[in-house]
């Protein structure tokens, strides 16, 4: 496919979660990604079960090997990007560090992928992306008072912290290297990454607009009018009316009088506000409330499973979900009015040999 990365050269050292997504991604906006695999694992094959390693060529390779790191190296040698995601000192102790792999090729922007950094006292040890969340703060925030926090899947660490923040270091040391000359090494830390996505919150408590308990703030679910609503069917609604003519919408969309009620921003009100509008969610089913909605713009929409996400009409137009070999999946995103198909649809990975890739690569 093509693409505005098109002709940008990685090499993924395979790993799992974020480093794989950033490949991906990578490969998405039309880099030439190859994954480097070692021998034996099903993934090495492309496994058509995993569109995670769509948009790349997967090589055999046992890093332990000197033959086949030697190889790697000749990979390394002709790449722009190098992607890892090891504990720190691993790549090292390989030979494929970031001084090795600068004295083959010093234009490679070497892109490091850990949860903790490659530093700190904490740098060595494990952990997932509820751990990174979990010290940042973010996790904290996020669940119903009294209630255990609820881990956001791995969207907020592994994926918003971790790989959206490796990709846009990948490509600032890029557009830098076109005025040096000179590669560099990324360090991308999810603690990192997630502590500067939740910059907004830090803004707010800097200012002493944010409450530490759960379930308390405008956006954490403890306004009234910026929360999911359950119906009767089981279903649920999502409200997101925070400005004052979204509010009077919805509220007159649920068959209430603004006037009636008191002010939006009264938090005292809150609660007596809430207990309402649970009652009247409760009388219809998601799909009616849906329907009610539907055509009132109110920022109010129904909660979709993700088997259900397909008919949505917005994503549906824009075809925001595909099909690729028989499994949906996520389009590229985001879109480009030149260098892309509108939306392209990404190849699943295949197979390839050292030589393979070197002989295209020049």
């Amino acid at each position: 496919m093509s693409g505005p990365l098109a002709g940008v050269r990685v090499v993924e050292l395979a790993g799992i979660g974020p480093g794989p997504h950033a490949a991906m991604l990578l490969g998405d906006l039309g880099a030439d990604v190859v994954r480097v695999q070692r021998p034996g694992r099903p993934a090495a094959a492309g496994e058509p079960g995993n569109p995670q390693l769509r948009n790349r060529r997967v090589v055999q390779a046992d890093l332990a090997d000197p033959a086949d790191r030697a190889a790697v190296l000749d990979l390394v040698r002709a790449a722009d990007v190098l992607i890892e995601g090891f504990r720190p000192g691993v790549t090292e102790r390989l030979g494929l560090g970031p001084e090795d792999c600068a004295a083959v090729n010093p234009r490679l922007v070497y892109g490091r992928m850990t949860g903790w950094g490659q530093d700190g006292p904490d740098a060595h040890r494990a952990g997932h992306d509820i751990n990174y969340v979990g010290v940042t703060g973010s996790l904290n925030a996020i669940g119903h008072p009294g209630q255990a926090p609820v881990p956001p899947l791995n969207l907020v660490g592994d994926f918003g912290g971790g790989s959206l923040y490796l990709v846009v270091g990948i490509l600032a040391a890029i557009v830098e290297r076109a005025g040096s000359g000179r590669g560099q090494v990324v360090d991308a830390a999810i603690v990192d990454g997630t502590s500067h996505l939740s910059h907004v919150i830090w803004s707010q408590r800097g200012l002493g607009r944010w409450d530490e308990s759960r379930g308390s703030n405008v956006l954490d679910g403890g306004a009234p009018f910026y929360d999911c609503y359950a119906t009767s069917d089981g279903g649920y609604m999502a409200v997101g009316a925070l400005e004052p003519q979204f509010y009077e919408r919805f509220v007159t969309a649920l068959g209430l009088d603004p006037r009636d009620l008191p002010a939006q921003r009264d938090a005292s009100s809150w609660p007596r506000m809430r207990e309402r509008f649970e009652q009247l969610f409760a009388s219809r089913t998601r799909d009616e409330w849906a329907a009610v909605f539907a055509e009132v713009d109110a920022c109010v929409t129904p909660v979709l499973a993700f088997g259900e996400a397909t008919g949505h009409r917005q994503l549906a137009a824009r075809r925001t979900l595909i099909d690729v070999d028989g499994i949906t999946q996520p389009a590229p995103a985001p879109r480009f009015s030149r260098t892309a198909a509108d939306p392209p649809t990404p190849p699943p990975s295949t197979t390839v040999g050292v030589d393979e890739v070197l002989a295209g690569w020049g």
